[in-house]
């Protein structure tokens, strides 16, 4: 199939991810071969009669998956350690790498959980024994099932009491696929594209930019990829999207590996938080814990007397195969439904992975209540409302240990959270449309079998007055503001005229070129923010030397009618990252401190800039202003000034702005 009619077969509506499978792959019949397991020398091999899985024994390493009639779909030039495994960076105080210590998780101890014609379970475990490994239980887990296209794998990790404090920053489960046979990655419907090879990356083909993650192609081996940019942030996807990618092979046979997740409750900072997936190697990447987008906040933190136990999956490895390579995306989506349904697995022979029957159900209805729209009651439609451990409003962006539970309410505001792990939990929501976090006053104890109706609650988003006006759209993203094209010296093809253009390499710098003398103004009632609002405020380059930076101080001009000059003004300014920034606002006069009203030393950690993400953590910042600092009839104006310039990634992303009138004496 030419690379033009390969590319159309993708371009599926995104309304077809629900559509009725008419794949049987995956389905089991009483026909089918059993399930077997082979303990060699080193390996333990399973076989369904659809796939072949070879791990080592007692390391936990997936050194071989037969499929299709393909002897090893993994990269069989990599050691065995390097194709199919879990791994985990963690810290202690003796730790001097700045990224911490990586481990491989490799198990040393070996056993057959369940064994007969319907399943095999192993596991590949280790213990902690005072050791300079990182102070856990570990135990990997795998499963085939009979009549299964694919394997399951799970891990149980676990920290006792008396154990030694540590922190962990990431953990995940990688696939390395052959580089001869896979070049054509699949994110979603319309993140797909043909890949550069991994050789394409190295030096004297490659050209490292301003992060060693980010790589201009100079001389790939395919001339197709020439000045294209590769670089791994370009593929992060949310946590509520990422729930299957991977890679297609169409050598002589078209095959699927794809990596589906049925589930998120056990991945750390809820639905929005941003995680790597497949990327060049050909690499496909289950990750469940990391710091990217968020910051040392993300990292989980365990103190002296501090005891811990969380199930990671289990993911479900999918292999797919058909004449049509077309049909795979589509085959995977269906298994996706299928996976979902199944949701929570029967067979994980763990008593840590509460089966359907011992989990809980959380039904209600939310309501917003914001006088200054309406003085009833409204339906809060589209919101995302979930179930986290215990904390503060807004804190399941950063939690981490515990799991989270969420669902999208529907036209009426109704919700419905199943398949609830029993524990102690805060209800948290955000409504599309309205700034602020929403919770629950009451922690939500849920038992086995719970089956409990809330009833109505009701959200009051911060308002202190009318809204006198506003920028941008409620939505905790930067997306409506203006994205500009990318350089054209660096670009990554998929990105052109696309969606979610903001991936693109460098558009950091193309402030500078757009504003090279000064900085953005925006007047209220004449500018528009699709187009005279950057994304970004970010340090601009020296006009003398280029090397060097400096803040930018950003202005919105407006005018009132009217001043009332004893009343208080609320300047609302909701934030969709800040990575090292440091935000001043000042009313009608830029450089006096006597203007100040706002000043946030340096705050955030996201990285979400240098990411090619379009929001981080959000923050909903809310300012005071006095009624004898503004003037009616001619121009105010608000300095918004970032005055960090240590690097071009120092920033912030604004997701809404709004300035209300005093409130109302009644």
């Amino acid at each position: 199939m030419d690379s033009h009619k390969f590319l159309l077969f993708f371009s599926f509506s995104l309304s077809l991810f629900f559509s009725p499978s008419s794949s049987n792959c995956g389905e089991i019949e009483e026909t089918l071969p059993p399930v077997t397991l082979e303990i060699q020398n080193k390996y333990a091999v399973v076989d369904n009669g659809f796939v072949q899985v070879s791990i080592t024994i007692p390391e936990g390493f997936v050194a071989g998956i037969q499929y299709s009639g393909i002897p090893n779909l993994l990269e069989v030039l990599n050691d065995e350690s390097d194709r199919g495994y879990w791994d985990l960076v963690w810290s202690n105080e003796a730790t001097t790498r700045k990224k911490g210590n990586f481990d491989r998780m490799e198990g040393t101890s070996f056993k057959v959980v369940v064994h007969n014609e319907e399943e095999i379970q192993l596991s590949f475990s280790r213990t902690w024994n005072s050791s300079s490994l990182v102070p856990l239980n570990i135990d990997k887990r795998f499963v085939v099932n009979r009549g299964s296209s694919g394997f399951y794998t799970y891990a149980i990790y676990e920290h006792l009491k008396e154990w030694p404090p540590f922190n962990l920053h990431n953990t995940r489960a990688a696939f390395k696929l052959r580089k001869d046979k896979f070049n054509y990655m699949a994110i979603s419907e319309k993140r797909q594209r043909y890949m550069p090879l991994p050789d394409d990356r190295l030096e004297g083909r490659g050209e490292v930019l301003a992060y060693p993650e980010a790589v201009l192609l100079l001389n790939p081996i395919e001339p197709q990829f020439k000045g294209e940019v590769d670089d791994k942030y370009q593929y992060a996807c949310e946590s509520i999207n990422n729930s299957v990618h991977g890679w297609i092979s169409n050598d002589i046979s078209a095959v699927g590996f794809w990596l589906i997740t049925p589930s998120f409750e056990f991945r750390s900072g809820g639905p929005l938080k941003q995680f790597l997936t497949s990327h060049v190697g050909p690499t496909c990447l289950s990750v469940f814990h990391s710091t990217h987008y968020v910051g040392a906040e993300m990292t989980m933190e365990f103190g002296a007397n501090e005891a811990w136990k969380k199930v990671y999956g289990p993911v479900f490895i999918y292999l797919n195969s058909d004449l049509d390579a077309a049909l795979l995306w589509e085959d995977a989506k269906r298994q996706v439904v299928k996976e979902v349904e199944s949701w929570p697995y029967h067979f994980i022979a763990s008593q840590d992975f509460p089966p359907s029957d011992q989990r809980g159900i959380l039904y209600g209805r939310l309501l917003v209540l914001d006088r200054h729209i309406s003085n009833d009651k409204i339906f809060a439609k589209g919101a995302h409302i979930g179930l986290a451990a215990p904390g503060d409003v807004g804190s399941w962006q950063t939690e981490s240990k515990a799991y989270q539970f969420w669902t999208r309410t529907d036209e009426e505001g109704n919700f419905n959270i199943t398949n609830i792990r029993p524990a102690s939990y805060d209800l948290y929501a955000w409504v599309p449309g309205f700034i602020g976090d929403y919770k629950y006053h009451t922690v939500l104890h849920i038992s086995p079998g719970t089956n409990f109706c809330i009833g109505d609650v009701v959200y009051e988003p911060p308002r202190n007055g009318t809204t006198l006006w506003e920028i941008g759209i409620p939505n905790r993203t930067a997306a409506e503001f203006y994205v500009p094209d990318p350089n054209p010296l660096y670009i990554n093809k998929l990105y052109l005229n696309h969606t979610e253009r903001f991936r693109q390499y460098g558009l950091w710098e193309r402030y500078s070129e757009l504003y090279p003398y000064g900085d953005l103004n925006f007047t209220v009632g004449n500018s528009d923010y699709t187009q005279d609002w950057f994304f970004a405020q970010v340090p601009r380059k020296n006009s003398n030397n280029n090397s060097r930076y400096e803040g930018t101080t950003w202005q919105i001009k407006f005018k009132l009618d009217t001043v009332d000059k004893s009343g208080i003004y609320t300047l609302r300014l909701a934030l969709a990252t800040a990575n090292v920034a440091d935000l001043e606002v000042r009313i009608n006069d830029g450089n006096s401190n006597s203007s100040l009203v706002l000043a946030t030393g340096n705050f955030g950690k996201d990285n979400t800039i240098a990411r090619h993400g379009i929001h981080g953590i959000y923050r909903l910042l809310n300012v005071e202003i006095e009624g004898d600092k503004l003037v009616s009839r001619i121009n105010n104006t608000i300095f918004l000034t970032q005055a960090n310039n240590a690097s071009p990634f120092q920033g912030l992303m604004y997701d809404y702005i709004r300035l209300e009138a005093p409130p109302i004496s009644t």
